[in-house]
Formats: structure tokens, sequence, C-alpha cells
């Protein structure tokens, strides 16, 4: 055969040829159109999904405050072949924080909390003499938290101790409560802990009375629960591979939900329709707490800041990110984690308007931006949230692939071989036998090992 830098140069072109070709264009939904086709909510899921390598989702769409439809597509644990549908399990992530917010205002209306009260106040004891806040004995800045503060992310705290910037996994507040946004589960946690002693019930119980049951939402829990094991998504890496569930069998306001596209589009609906707190309470969640000048979202204590989200107003109110749109104002909550899940909302109260994406893919938030273009006109603050778009996929025949089979010399000693219509290109000299990349007929996939790389975005290729 002909050396690997010829050939790989050869295949490299070709597939950038095929790219070319396979350029597709697409329409964006107005920012005054009022209900979306399930068929064109159809056709620019399947496309995109296809062309950035997403192995399941599922969307749910409400206009003028109903549930219009919702889908599911793709995979829920594509070894299996088992598909996604409306009813299968997805770990929720980060959207069961403004769902906890709702729970939170309900109390608010009932008078068992204050916002702007001290949590400390409610509590028997100082809170650094509980075990789970004796890191904060040496700062009394704890005294000053609030409600409000853990709803909007101003509490000082990191998302998590163990991510303490410092490194010494101890919980710590890095600023004055309510004087700049961070975003912070910990936050969402010492909540928790406060509603649980106010209340005398566990958060699983609290949001059954208060959210779940009111609003038919029968397959959703804090906890995980037998019922989940049969029909469970699980989350797949960038390369589409399985990754390990983790089943959490203690409550977390801040991200131990397990939910269906079905309930949490209820949710939502609910909630775009005033249901379940007062029009106060809702105005409440929805006005800016704080405004963001973060140039991202994460690392949530980086201190770098920008004025360039000012022309939209971006901003944090209770449980929701805010920003102005041409459709009016819009809130928004994002659900990631490295398990393999990535999801979104966005919610327009003018209008009643409103979508929900679940992907138990790492490739879910690459197609966010183009997707809710499409379906609503409007663009979102995805640089911020760290949203980076996907490079379209190229499409290669087998019989394509088939030619490149064989051993190769040259800079690298290679082989490449044809499995299951997968394309990998293996280096064993280098102590390298996993693929350091994969072609597959309708994408090309990257290894996380033994690769070399010309670009490291999305595509790597082997150095020549």
């Amino acid at each position: 055969m002909t050396t690997w830098g010829k050939q790989a140069i050869g295949l490299w072109i070709g597939l950038v040829g095929s790219f070319a070709l396979s350029a597709q264009t697409h329409e964006r939904s107005s920012p005054g159109s009022s209900a979306i086709a399930m068929e064109t909510v159809d056709s620019v899921v399947r496309r995109l999904m296809d062309t950035a390598g997403v192995t399941g989702l599922s969307v749910g769409v409400i206009h003028a405050g109903e549930v219009q439809g919702v889908r599911a597509y793709g995979y829920g644990y594509k070894d299996q072949g088992k598909l996604n549908d409306t009813s299968t399990f997805f770990y929720a992530a980060s959207l069961a924080k403004p769902l906890f917010a709702f729970l939170v205002m309900q109390l608010v209306d009932e008078g068992t909390l204050d916002l702007d009260r001290p949590l400390h106040e409610y509590l028997p004891q100082p809170l650094p003499t509980y075990r789970e806040y004796q890191d904060l004995q040496d700062d009394d800045r704890w005294k000053s938290i609030t409600a409000r503060h853990c709803l909007d992310h101003t509490t000082g705290f990191p998302n998590w101790r163990q991510l303490n910037p410092d490194g010494s996994q101890k919980l710590k507040i890095f600023f004055t409560p309510g004087s700049r946004y961070a975003y912070s589960g910990e936050g969402m946690y010492l909540l928790q802990f406060v509603v649980e002693k106010i209340t005398g019930q566990t958060l699983e119980e609290l949001a059954q009375q208060k959210v779940f049951k009111p609003f038919g939402m029968g397959n959703s829990s804090f906890v995980w629960q037998e019922r989940f094991e049969s029909k469970h998504a699980t989350g797949h890496d960038h390369d589409e591979n399985v990754l390990t569930i983790i089943k959490r069998e203690e409550a977390n306001a801040a991200g131990s939900m397990v939910t269906t596209i079905a309930d949490y589009t209820r949710f939502f609906s609910a909630f775009l329709k005033g249901r379940g707190v007062t029009a106060q309470s809702r105005q409440e969640m929805l006005s800016p707490q704080i405004r963001i000048v973060s140039e991202r979202q994460f690392p949530t204590l980086a201190s770098d800041t920008t004025d360039r989200y000012a022309s939209i107003s971006l901003s944090y109110g209770l449980g929701w990110g805010l920003f102005d749109t041409p459709k009016g104002p819009a809130f928004f909550k994002e659900g990631h984690s490295d398990d393999g899940w990535e999801h979104y909302t966005i919610g327009f109260p003018d209008s009643g308007d409103g979508l929900v994406i679940l992907s138990n893919s790492l490739n879910g938030e690459s197609i966010y931006k183009e997707l809710v273009e499409c379906l609503t006109g409007i663009t979102i603050p995805w640089e911020w949230e760290g949203y980076i778009p996907y490079r379209p996929t190229i499409r290669v025949a087998e019989a394509t692939l088939r030619k490149y089979v064989g051993h190769y010399t040259g800079a690298l000693a290679v082989n490449i071989s044809l499995e299951n219509g997968q394309l990998k290109v293996e280096a064993p000299a280098e102590g390298c036998r996993k693929p350091i990349f994969i072609l597959l007929p309708k994408r090309v996939i990257s290894s996380n090992q033994c690769r070399w790389t010309l670009n490291s975005l999305r595509y790597p290729t082997a150095v020549l």
C-alpha cells in the first residue's frame, strides 16, 4: 500500500469534500411566530441530532401556557438498542433547581419562610455547629445569607465545596453575600437544609406534596425509585459510548431529580400559566435580582467581567436565568452532568410559550443554540453558558471506508480496520491499542485516549 501520509491526506481531503457537498441551510422561526408545528420540531431535531451525533433527546413544546406536544428521539440506551419515548426516565441534573425554587416560593406564600430573613435565624443552633457547615466557623458572613441569596446564586459559595478554587475542598464564602452572581449548588443545598428543619419534612416529601402530585408528575422523584430500573435512559459520551448511570439515593435540591419529558413539560406549563404560586411570587421569580457581568457562567468564581450582555439585560431571578429578547423577557435554565446529561429550558412569560429540551448525550449542548433559534427565532446567551456549537459531521459510505483498511508506515506505524461499520485507527508501536480516532459511516468521532491532533476542537486527525 502507499504510505500512511499520502493515504491519510487523501482520506481527509475526501472527507472535507463530502462535507462541502452535504452542507445544509435551515429556516428560523420568526420572533413573532405563534404555535410551532410539531412536524417542524421533528424535522429540525432529527437533522441536528444526526449532524452533531446526539444519541438521544426529548422535546416539550408549550404554546399559550398549554402543552402543545412532547416528542422523544434517538436512544435511551444505545448499546441495548433501547429507544427513548416520552415516558423514559431522565436524570434532570440542575433542572431540579427552578422546581425547588418554585417549592420554596410556595412556602413564602404560606408565610413559612421569608426571602430576606437570615437563614440561621430559623435554626435552633448556630449554622457552623452542624457538621455540614463547620467550615464556616471562622467567617461570620454566614449570618447574612438569606433564601434570596440561595435562589439567585449570590451566597458567595463555590458551586460545590469539592470545586473550591484553593484546592482545600472546604466550604468557604468568597464574597459578601448578595454582592455578585456566582452559580452555586451549595447555596441550594443550604436552603434545602433549612427548609427541611423548618417544615420537619424531607425534600422528597415536600416535592411530592406540593409539586409532583398536584401537577400530575407521577414519574418524578428527588431520589432513585425501583420503578426507574426498567425504563431509564443512560448517558452517552461524545463518542456515543454508554456512561454509568448514578442512582442518587439522597435528595439534593441542586440536582438529584429524575423525571420524564412529559412530566417536566407539565411543570413548565404550570409555571407559565401561573399555577401553584401567587402572582406576586411568580413575578418575584421572574424579576432581575442580580445583574450578570461574568464572561462565562463557569468557572463560577472567575473574576473576569464584561458588559457584553448588558444589551440583553442578562441577570438572575429566583431559580431562573433572565434575559431580554425581541419576543419580550425570557427565562431559562440549563441542566448539565458529566455522566451524559445536557438539558435546556426557555420560556416567554408574555406569550406563555416555552420549550423544554432533555438530552442523554454529551453532544446535546452543541445543538442548543441552533435548535432554539430554529424553533423560537431567539438566540440564547450561548457563549455565557459555554455552549460550543457543533462542527458538522461528515457522511462516509462503508464502501469508501473499506478502501483504507490495512497497515500503514510513515511518521506513524498504524493499523486501520473496519469493525461493525467503524473505521478504527490504532498505533500499537506508540503504546496505543485503542483507536486514535474512529470514522463512522455517519460521522467522525474522536477518542479521548492516545490521539494526536491538528484540530483539538472536534475532529482530531493524526499528525502526518
